[in-house]
């Protein structure tokens, strides 16, 4: 299951955040695809994982970030899957 996580700062300074960041290392058998900083916006940190269900990725970001982020976790798909599934919904004319 593909999953994205999108992180808000609530509390803590910016240096503070990296500082932890830096230290702070995925568990083992997390596969992470992609993490972006974005400059400027409303999110600090969004990451792409793949991972069997969404419980354990909660379970992992909430538990270590939730004192300083917001966080949000939702399955995605590709861009090639959604369009897969739109043409079985026949949403899509091929």
């Amino acid at each position: 299951m593909l999953l994205v996580t999108m992180a808000k700062a609530k509390a803590g300074t910016g240096q503070e955040r990296i500082t932890r960041r830096a230290q702070w290392k995925y568990p083992d058998g997390m596969r992470v695809l992609a993490e972006y900083w974005p400059i400027g916006g409303e999110y600090e940190a969004i990451i792409i994982s793949e991972g069997d269900n969404i419980t354990s990725a909660m379970a992992l970001f909430v538990v270590a970030w939730s004192d300083v982020l917001d966080i949000t976790i939702t399955p995605a798909l590709t861009a090639e899957e959604g369009l897969r599934l739109a043409q079985q919904m026949h949403m899509v004319k091929s």
